[in-house]
């Protein structure tokens, strides 16, 4: 996901976003943990989403506290 497509994004939609993200990387470790995944760089990828996310949360919740 890039950081264009996280922008256009509500706040509503963005914390949705990061618990589905969550939650599939909880699944993509239990997967690789029973047998091994085809692509062990999509663990990597989803926590980055993650972190993207809450990266593009955080700027938003300074902004409303700066504005106010």
């Amino acid at each position: 996901m890039k950081s264009s497509e996280i922008r256009e994004l509500t706040t509503k939609e963005l914390v949705e976003r990061i618990d589905t993200e969550k939650t599939h990387l909880i699944r993509l470790k239990l997967n690789h943990a029973v047998s091994p995944l085809d692509n062990p760089l999509k663990i990597t990828e989803t926590r980055k989403n993650i972190a993207r996310l809450k990266t593009e949360l955080r700027k938003r919740e300074l902004n409303e506290n700066s504005n106010s």
